[in-house]
């Protein structure tokens, strides 16, 4: 059984104000140590190749691979620079730990060409799980020989199997049966604080038709100016077939600087899967001057900068966070991978028929609320189960430990990831 990083935080921040200077610009903290990315043609970025440490370390002996930072669950870019041409299409390949990108740049920064951080798309019959981008989830399990039937999304908003259901969106979504708009429980938060994409897509048992992949998420910050004429998208997945695998959910895209200029497109939408599809993701933009026209699918987050402030960049240690500690006494790592047996299982629970998840909370009061959901890697409805609040550490910060019983055990590879949602 598989236990998958992921820490929820219902806030919105509000950003600092000063005062404002005509030759200011905000402060984003990076060294320029991966040097200057400049792309002139297709190119896929392999964010496996990050070297792993705090994301502030010079990084000048590795330029250009960036760094994955465990505690923040990114991989973190410090350029001097970005200037995509046009014409250039830029993909990423996933870090074994999944985490989104960040890209700090020193300087301005130029998208003429293409940015992708879409979710897979998968094909008919076929047994491998579809991608998300980096940050987002995996779709569900296509329908196979060998016994594999239909499974279920993965992500806290996941689609459950049968083509029925939406993968949720990235950081706060909807889905339901075909057909329907009712919203579900979002997640997440429009600060996109912490950086997470968008959920996969159910497969479907009618000729192996997995669900797509959910978008991915990155957050471009740079000091200068920020100019988009080419299209910058965390797009959910989907099936190549007649659509009744579910598609995978739009990501996260949070876009901050001095000044944003051009007239490009930037967009986190779902998977197009006929009725099936996922739900649209999160757009946050923070800058002091706007000179753009883009084009923002969905609608963003919009917040006016002073040239002088300091954005934040990462979740303040006053935020709250969920941490899985233990599945039946084994103790969860705390770089989950959730790799379905490539790097080994995180935790290896002993054949039985329910499990005992043990989460610990910061900073999160005790009318939270805490949900433990499990996903199995082949065949079979997610479970989401309410855990239960057993012990409080008033001292600060606040940390409460929580359990949920009776969580479902199949044999095989399953993902547990617990979310808490604040009152």
């Amino acid at each position: 059984m598989k236990s998958e990083k992921l820490c929820r935080a219902a806030l919105v921040f509000c950003l600092g104000v000063s005062s404002f200077s005509l030759r200011a610009q905000i402060f984003i903290p990076g060294d320029g140590s991966d040097g200057a990315l400049n792309i002139s043609a297709t190119t896929g970025i392999d964010l496996s190749q990050a070297v792993t440490g705090a994301w502030n370390n010079n990084n000048s002996a590795h330029a250009g691979k960036g760094i994955y930072d465990s505690n923040q669950w990114a991989v973190v870019f410090k350029y001097s620079s970005v200037n995509i041409a046009s014409g250039a299409f830029v993909t990423f390949t996933n870090h074994p730990s999944h985490a989104p990108v960040v890209w700090l740049v020193n300087g301005d920064v130029t998208i003429a060409g293409d940015v992708s951080l879409d979710g897979q798309t998968i094909g008919n019959n076929a047994p491998q799980l579809a991608e998300g981008g980096p940050g987002g989830f995996r779709g569900g399990i296509a329908s196979f020989s060998g016994g594999v039937t239909q499974g279920a999304g993965f992500g806290p908003g996941g689609g459950e199997p049968g083509g029925g259901n939406y993968g949720d969106w990235a950081t706060g979504g909807t889905y339901g049966t075909v057909g329907d708009s009712s919203p579900g429980s979002p997640y997440g938060n429009p600060s996109l604080l912490p950086l997470i994409g968008g959920s996969g897509g159910g497969g479907y048992y009618s000729s192996g038709q997995g669900g797509g992949g959910g978008g991915g998420a990155i957050l471009i910050a740079c000091s200068g100016t920020m100019t988009i004429n080419g299209n910058v998208h965390a797009n959910g997945g989907y099936c190549t077939a007649d659509g009744r695998g579910g598609g995978g959910s739009g990501g996260g895209i949070r876009l901050v600087s001095t000044t944003l200029a051009g007239s490009g497109i930037v967009q986190c939408i779902p998977g197009p899967n006929g009725g099936h599809k996922g739900g649209l993701g999160r757009i946050r933009i923070e800058r002091a001057t706007n000179n753009a026209t883009i084009v923002v699918t969905p609608d963003p987050s919009v917040v006016p900068l002073q040239a002088t402030d300091t954005p934040l960049i990462w979740l303040p240690t006053t935020g709250p966070t969920a941490t899985i500690l233990s599945i039946n006494s084994a103790a969860a790592p705390a770089d989950p991978r959730a790799s379905f047996g490539t790097y080994g299982p995180d935790v290896t629970v002993p054949q039985t028929n329910a499990a005992t998840v043990v989460v610990q909370t910061v900073n999160a009061e005790s009318a939270s609320q805490v949900l433990v959901r499990v996903t199995p890697r082949a065949s079979g409805y997610y479970t989401e189960v309410p855990a239960v609040l057993m012990q409080t550490n008033s001292l600060s910060p606040l940390t409460l430990i929580w359990t949920a019983t009776n969580v479902p055990v199949n044999p095989g590879y399953a993902s547990v990831i617990a979310r808490v949602i604040r009152p």
